[in-house]
């Protein structure tokens, strides 16, 4: 694991870990999630490619614990999902919640219920999110919320323009992110549901700490909008600067136009 480094930047002072690959990400947040769960924390829990080796290298290390072990552990798993698209539901391939399912509810054999998602197919979306927002506060709130960063800055489904205290909702989705998002949907951005269920930046910004991932070239000029500039609305993640306890673990693509001292 690389040791933390520091931004050249008076302004932003959090710990950031810089790690040769994807792969040596993958392995540096699985770590900080299993010590997590041994910790017996609410988790904020996301989607996305940049997540899938974290969850294969989680997937790894829960399921070579000896059985008493995993079994405690997974017995206290309390975790809440990002978002979800609005039209999806868990038996649709391309949701969140089938994703979820295929990445650690499955294999892992977690109880149902314990990993929370928005419901995609609820006949009334804003009353959903409503509830949503009301069961992560119920549950104490989320003590590390794993993030991703969308190529516009989005987090979770927070489009810009975003102010910090946006609320859990229902809204609709940018061009930007549908197309980001083809892949999945043969390609085609059309084919990506127009809307979805998104926690707010006000839920993101009250966990107790935040845990940013990012990975590849294409990121990099975005991360460091995210980080170096000034918060703004136009990148919603910026305003991830403001938390006292956030955590950054990227790639060296990534890192690529940050000043590192």
């Amino acid at each position: 694991m690389a040791s933390p480094t520091f931004l050249a930047s008076p302004s932003w002072q959090r710990q950031l870990w810089v790690e040769a690959d994807p792969e040596a990400v993958a392995v540096c947040v699985a770590e900080r999630l299993h010590q997590a769960l041994e910790q017996a924390v609410v988790l904020g829990l996301a989607t996305g490619r940049t997540m899938e080796p974290v969850y294969a290298v989680l997937r790894q290390r829960l399921l070579g614990l000896a059985m008493p072990q995993r079994q405690a552990l997974l017995r206290r798993w309390c975790s809440f999902n990002l978002d979800e698209y609005v039209g999806l539901g868990p038996d649709h391939p391309q949701s969140f919640a089938a994703f979820m399912q295929r990445q650690l509810a499955g294999p892992l054999q977690l109880e149902p219920g314990c990993l929370a998602i928005p419901d995609g197919l609820a006949l009334d979306p804003d009353a959903e999110a409503h509830r949503y927002s009301a069961a992560v506060a119920a549950a104490g709130g989320i003590d590390l919320q794993l993030l991703g960063l969308g190529s516009n800055g989005h987090v979770g489904f927070n489009e810009p323009p975003c102010s910090e205290a946006e609320p859990c909702r229902c809204l609709s989705l940018s061009l930007a992110t549908r197309q980001q998002n083809a892949g999945a949907f043969g390609g085609d951005p059309a084919a990506v549901p127009a809307r979805a269920i998104t926690l707010g930046t006000a839920e993101i910004l009250a966990a107790r700490r935040l845990l940013l991932v990012v990975t590849g070239a294409a990121k990099a000029e975005i991360l460091r909008r995210t980080l170096l500039e000034p918060p703004c609305p136009e990148v919603p993640a910026s305003w991830l600067q403001r938390h006292p306890c956030l955590e950054v673990v990227v790639d060296r693509a990534a890192a690529a136009q940050l000043e590192l001292s």
